[in-house]
């Protein structure tokens, strides 16, 4: 015998309350009692009731889809935002669609009118470039941006990066370090010239004069870092004794090309990471870094784009504190 398949209004009839009741309590919408959210959730459960979300999809016009477009999907900073920001929208019954644009600005643009054809009903944007690549006055879904700003955006949630670079530089300053690189990403994002922007106020601070030697800039990943910091070793020496790197991964390659050097770290040189990603931990010394809250930064960018969806919010920028985690390279 077929097993029944109950519809709202059944729900409705079994808690005893409307079927208006019943739909505010599945979209969490508020304006009923604990005691009536309790008793119409246990009759759902009881019931093993589901909304069918095609259905509601076709009478809403809504698809109940957010899209995210991160820069690099391996990349585990961008990964942890992506996990948390996929728990975030199921709790409230969307579905995420997830784009790496493998840093490429045409990728990025392709996935835009992607998901605009698929109807998301809103995006979060991690953007490569530092101009808005959407005039948002035009573009009728709701976007929020995080980490990385580009110009003239509406909504924009990120991490201190200002005291991020502050905290890294006074950390090596305070374990007597004076010479100290900026070992940074070549890319002109935000985040790298708020980092910046702190490193040189520690130094300021310390009375310590910022030389222009002491920015090296080169392509983030492993293989080039490595390569950037031994030739500055095999061509100037070892002219500094400490290094600020603006992720981990830079950090680590440094780490690496100055053992090869046989530079000891940190009897000669201390260096400090950003990210705070699982290698920090686990290489050989364990970095001192830059703890993200990626979790915060998740929660906040997915309530400001909810709020965005039901036109509850128009501009604002949302600031998420960052921490040091000292370990055993400063």
């Amino acid at each position: 015998m077929e097993q029944h398949k109950y519809n709202i209004i059944d729900i409705a009839r079994l808690a005893q309350v409307s079927t208006a009741t019943v739909s505010r309590v599945l979209h969490e919408k508020g304006g009923y009692s604990k005691e009536t959210e309790t008793r119409v959730r246990r009759v759902i459960a009881e019931c093993g009731f589901q909304l069918n979300k095609n259905a509601q999809g076709l009478r809403t016009q809504k698809s109940r889809n957010i899209g995210v477009i991160v820069p690099d999907i391996t990349n585990e900073f961008f990964a942890r935002i992506i996990r948390y920001l996929e728990l975030f929208f199921l709790k409230h019954q969307y579905s995420v669609l997830i784009c790496d644009s493998h840093e490429d600005i045409e990728i990025e643009q392709l996935h835009i009118r992607n998901l605009k054809e698929q109807q998301v009903e809103g995006i979060i944007y991690i953007s490569g470039r530092n101009a808005n690549p959407i005039q948002e006055s035009a573009f009728s879904i709701p976007i929020v941006y995080i980490d990385r700003k580009p110009e003239d955006v509406h909504i924009f949630v990120h991490s201190d990066n200002r005291q991020g670079g502050y905290l890294a530089a006074r950390e090596l300053i305070e374990k007597q370090c004076r010479s100290i690189l900026f070992l940074r990403d070549q890319k002109k994002a935000s985040t790298i010239r708020q980092r910046r922007s702190g490193y040189l106020e520690a130094l300021e601070e310390a009375g310590i004069a910022f030389q222009e030697s002491w920015e090296i800039m080169t392509k983030s990943d492993y293989a080039s870092v490595f390569k950037t910091v031994t030739n500055l070793l095999m061509q100037k020496g070892c002219f500094f004794d400490g290094v600020f790197a603006t992720n981990d991964n830079m950090a680590l390659a440094c780490l690496h090309a100055l053992h090869a050097q046989h530079i000891q770290v940190p009897d000669q040189v201390k260096i400090v990471g950003f990210d705070n990603v699982s290698i920090s931990q686990f290489c050989h010394p364990a970095l001192t870094t830059i703890t993200q809250n990626t979790e915060l930064m998740a929660e906040a960018a997915g309530d400001a784009l909810l709020k965005r969806i039901h036109h509850e919010l128009d501009k604002q920028e949302f600031i998420i504190p960052v921490s040091l985690c000292v370990r055993e390279s400063t």
